[in-house]
């Protein structure tokens, strides 16, 4: 890697550097001619970044982004913030710290450049600001319960955040806390979430903090949380999204707009009135008018899919705009004259930038292709800047002019350069009720249409997702280890529309697995695979429907299990789809027939012929460890081969890196040993 400037220097550079021409300091540089490409391996997770949101600076001449790295001798990744001039020639890393920094964003003015981290001892994740004028950066919050977001005010003096409500015993000595523990005392319909734990009353509220003189207002308080905060083009008002449906607010799935004038003891006022979520608010150039995402009915909290609305900032009816699009849509921002809204739209496969007339519903493709466009920022000037990238490339930062698309970061160019991947194709094939079903296909690095592989199916989660055209390593290290991979987008997945996703509404395990074994059979049908070796495995859905299919057929020969479950009813007020249960399911003391219906991979646990591996974090709340314990019991009760492998501390997402690789690898050997598969 070739040496960085970081702001530790002083940002008295900032200005100099455009006088003096400095030239590019990249990330990494390329490959000598004589490194020849290799196939993927798991130690490469230590090689490749993870590059963030590009966010442009308001004079269109810089763009910050951050750069997630992996340290394999601490066992722990790192987040830090970088920048990148608009011809893309110059990077330089602005700042870095072991705690960690994330989400920069750029004061109106040009003057600041702010984030946030937990360096220094400060408590939970506060914002710093980085002037750039000169100097090391600078705390502006001191609140207890950590920022989680934030945005300047349009005259750069304010910035609106959400924080959590402090903990009561927050200034004890932990040493003093440890040894006190105090129980856990829980009274809500929903009391639990993956990665934070047991829920308590303690709530996320809006604060406004003055640059200037750090002072800390609070605008929103109550038993509710508030979040997505954005302020008024006059800077006079907050617009920001909150469950306050009366009664318990657990139990209804319902978020509405509010607006509340940005001082404190104001009184909010109900903006939205729709009885399913509505949420990222944004307020038109004029302030009249507040383009919002309004989510499907609350029943369909697992399968939702939104639509952008207009509403007057006054109140009143919404306009529906996308209505007939009948897509995913996302990350709305108004065009400078107020006539039109970019979005992000997810469709098969792929997620393009495009955009919306608001006076007639029109809908034009920017920037599309056989890509995914993961955010994308727009300074005053109209200057654009994406983050994208194929299943080739993970994204990296792009500035968007004139229809096309030009590197600005090259984070992870010589990594790339350094590795063989598999080729990632578009399938599509019939299922049993005629109706088309996409997917990818990855054929393993060398392909060779004469020869038989091994297939692996490998099952996304959600189910509300999709697999799509972005790179991902999980596929790829199993191209490189001589897999077919099968991507199937079967029913319930994203993409499609609203009609695909709830078409497994309380019927989980049957369409999707007829998709899934259609998938098979039609790669079977193209000549290159062998019969006798096929495997099969995913996370969290991905893991549920491992379970339902191997209940269903025995012809996978192995299969990888991943924060699964497959006894429904031993979930119910065990992880946190309370609400999603009782409006989908019902309660399974009213409705036990179809608890059991859903069930049947536990009941059905004595037609599993497949060796089966089992995997979860300790602690999951999102599908609880037990789910894959149960059905580790079952099959080796049942003398299956099985194993169990149970990540400590561990949440539904593995983070821990070690962890991560040696999920991959154990992947890998258990498909090894039941597929015969000789690595290359």
């Amino acid at each position: 890697m070739r040496h960085t400037l970081s702001l530790s220097l002083g940002l008295a550079l900032f200005a100099s550097l455009a006088i003096a021409g400095v030239p590019t300091i990249a990330h990494g540089q390329a490959p000598s001619p004589s490194t020849l490409p290799r196939p993927l391996r798991s130690t490469d997770l230590y090689r490749l970044r993870d590059v963030g949101a590009g966010r442009i600076s308001p004079d269109g001449q810089w763009i910050a982004y951050t750069v997630v790295t992996v340290d394999s001798a601490k066992d722990r990744s790192d987040s830090d913030v970088w920048m990148v001039n608009w011809e893309g020639t110059r990077t330089i890393k602005m700042a870095g710290s072991p705690e960690g920094e994330s989400n920069p964003r750029w004061s109106p003015d040009n003057r600041y450049l702010s984030f946030v981290s937990g360096r220094y001892e400060s408590k939970g994740g506060q914002i710093w600001l980085l002037d750039r004028a000169g100097g090391e950066a600078v705390r502006l919050t001191e609140l207890k319960g950590g920022v989680s977001e934030y945005e300047w005010s349009p005259d750069g003096t304010r910035i609106a955040l959400v924080s959590h409500d402090p903990d009561p015993d927050d200034g004890k000595p932990d040493s003093l806390r440890s040894r006190t523990p105090k129980p856990i005392v829980i009274d809500r319909y929903a009391f639990k979430r993956d990665g934070d734990g047991y829920l308590d009353r303690r709530r996320d509220h809006i604060h406004v903090v003055h640059v200037a003189t750090k002072q800390v207002v609070q605008i929103t308080s109550g038993d509710f949380d508030d979040r997505q905060v954005r302020w008024s083009p006059d800077g006079t008002r907050l617009v920001f999204t909150s469950e306050r449906t009366e009664g318990d607010p657990d139990r209804s799935n319902n978020s509405d707009l509010f607006v509340v004038d940005a001082v404190a003891g104001a009184t909010p006022r109900t903006l939205t009135t729709w009885r399913g979520p509505d949420a990222g608010a944004v307020w038109s150039p004029d302030g009249t008018r507040i383009a919002y995402l309004q989510a499907s009915e609350p029943e369909l909290s697992a399968y939702t899919q939104n639509t952008i609305a207009v509403v007057s900032a006054d109140g009143g009816a919404p306009r529906l705009l996308t209505a007939a699009l009948d897509r995913d849509v996302s990350q709305l921002s108004w065009s400078a004259d107020g006539t039109s809204l970019r979005f992000l739209v997810g469709d098969d496969r792929a997620q393009h930038l495009a955009q919306v007339d608001v006076g007639t519903g029109a809908v034009t493709r920017l920037a599309d292709g056989r890509r995914v466009v993961t955010s994308y920022d727009v300074a005053s000037s109209g200057r654009t800047v994406l983050n994208t990238g194929t299943a080739q490339r993970s994204a990296e930062v792009f500035a968007w002019a004139n229809g096309a698309l030009r590197a600005l970061t090259h984070v992870n160019d010589s990594a790339f350069a350094a590795l063989q991947l598999g080729t990632t194709e578009d399938v599509q094939f019939r299922n049993r009720d005629g109706l088309t079903v996409g997917a990818l296909l990855t054929k393993p690095v060398g392909f060779d249409a004469t020869k038989k592989y091994p297939l692996l199916l490998r099952i996304h989660g959600g189910p509300n997702g999709q697999d799509q055209h972005l790179f991902q390593f999980e596929r790829e290290l199993f191209a490189a280890n001589g897999y077919v991979v099968l991507q199937v987008n079967y029913r319930g997945s994203s993409g499609r529309g609203q009609a695909w996703k709830k078409a497994i509404f309380a019927d989980w395990g049957n369409k999707e697995v007829q998709d899934l074994l259609a998938g098979v059979d039609h790669v079977l049908s193209l000549g290159f695979v062998d019969p006798n070796r096929l495997g099969i495995g995913g996370w969290s859905y991905g893991g549920i429907l491992t379970d339902y299919t191997i209940a269903t057929t025995t012809r996978f020969k192995a299969a990888t299990s991943g924060a699964g479950s497959a006894l429904q009813t031993s979930m119910y007020g065990s992880d946190q789809y309370i609400f999603q249960y009782e409006n989908e399911l019902g309660a399974p003391w009213k409705n036990p027939k179809v608890w059991e219906k859903v069930s049947y991979p536990f009941y059905k646990a004595d037609r599993i012929r497949t060796p089966t591996l089992f995997m979860g974090g300790e602690r999951d709340f999102n599908v609880p460890i037990a789910g894959s314990e149960q059905m580790y019991q079952a099959l080796k009760s049942l003398g299956v081969p099985t194993q169990l492998v149970v990540y400590p501390g561990q949440f539904h997402g593995i983070s821990r890196p070690s962890f991560v690789r040696d999920r991959y690898d154990r992947y890998l050997a258990w498909y090894d040993k039941y597929l015969a598969v000789v690595t290359p």
